[in-house]
């Protein structure tokens, strides 16, 4: 007997559960994008956002518990001392905007194949990422100290990203 993959007990096709399970990452990756920072800050959103995803292993929500699953099945536990790489993509309204429109996307298609309580706990860990990345580090200041926690870019990636996901 062959063995089906654990997306199509959502009802969800190879092309959806790839969307599903690169969103989050590509939020953590957008949301440390919004506001250009030293590799010392970046590393230190990664983390917290590889955190964030690992931790929705023991989401109450079967969705969320499957795609945090699969998410750290291929890039490694935090717990276990994995880490991301800094990611510093060439434009990075371009990379925003393409999270964006995905997330839309993943909006209308979880709309279409769950129920509003499994969207919902989606939706909401995908804005939790954003929300832990942009206020792992600070921005500006000088040698570590002052400046904001959450800049205004980092603020309105995050705002622009749980406005989508909830309209």
């Amino acid at each position: 007997m062959i063995e089906q993959p654990a997306y199509t007990g959502f009802g969800f096709s190879d092309e959806e559960w790839g969307l599903l399970v690169g969103l989050p990452q590509s939020v953590l990756t957008a949301a440390s994008a919004a506001e250009s920072d030293s590799t010392r800050r970046t590393m230190a959103e990664n983390a917290a956002g590889l955190e964030t995803i690992s931790a929705g292993r023991g989401s109450a929500s079967p969705l969320v518990a499957a795609v945090a699953g699969e998410i750290v099945l291929r890039v490694g536990d935090p717990e276990a001392g994995a880490e991301l790489p800094v990611v510093s993509p060439a434009d990075p309204g371009v990379l925003i905007d393409d999270v964006l429109h995905r997330a839309s996307k993943a909006a209308t298609l979880l709309t279409a194949k769950v129920d509003e309580g499994e969207a919902g706990a989606y939706k909401h860990w995908l804005v939790e990422i954003a929300e832990q990345v942009v206020g792992a580090a600070s921005t500006g200041g000088l040698l570590g100290l002052g400046g904001e926690q959450v800049s205004a870019s980092e603020r309105r990636f995050r705002d622009r990203l749980a406005q989508i996901l909830n309209d």
